[in-house]
């Protein structure tokens, strides 16, 4: 083996160590357990469902050093929509902040850190849109994603209007770590 391909190997074994010994960011709610079924209190209440539209209580953990902000978002890839279904967008979460209290997702009851801004989904209003499916489908994957943001506030998503495609474009460049949830739901 020659010298350069020996201390590749080295380099790459050391690359290696430093990711195994790397935190890795947490996301868990007393509300919704890994893999298990969502409560009819998260559901949601309209479109045929009458749930209690309750967003769940959130806790994360094991932030990166230089997380600045976070943002959170709840996702359903298996809607029959071709996109997924985007059922909770929020952002600008002040970095000192490790969790949310159960029903944040109403802005009526002003639970959301200073400064947080719960943006539109494709329900068509901001904050939390609960689960839905169609009836008679399997049940649907609500995927709950934390991110830990490397700025204060993402640059392009500005204001409640900022659609989930605006602020996945500015999360794409700007996450340092982030960690999901999956709970779910059919009817």
């Amino acid at each position: 083996m020659t010298r350069l391909a020996l201390w590749g190997t080295f380099g790459l074994s050391l690359l290696g160590v430093g990711t195994a010994n790397a935190q890795t960011m947490t996301l868990t709610s007393a509300d919704i357990r890994e893999g298990g079924t969502i409560a009819n209190e998260q559901v949601f209440k309209g479109f045929g469902c009458t749930g209690g539209n309750l967003s769940p209580v959130l806790n994360w953990s094991d932030a990166p050093s230089g997380t600045k902000s976070f943002a959170l978002s709840m996702y359903d890839p298996d809607a029959p929509t071709g996109s997924g279904w985007w059922h909770w967008i929020v952002f600008n979460i002040p970095a000192a902040t490790t969790s949310l209290p159960k029903g944040a997702g109403d802005g009526k009851k002003k639970l959301m850190p200073k400064g947080a801004i719960q943006s539109r989904t494709d329900f068509g209003a901001d904050g939390y849109g609960g689960p839905c499916p169609p009836a008679g489908d399997k049940p649907h994957h609500y995927q709950i994603t934390v991110f830990a943001v490397d700025v204060d506030k993402l640059p392009d998503a500005k204001n409640d209007m900022a659609s989930a495609a605006l602020v996945g474009f500015d999360l794409h460049f700007h996450t340092l770590a982030k960690a999901t949830l999956t709970g779910l739901y059919g009817r």
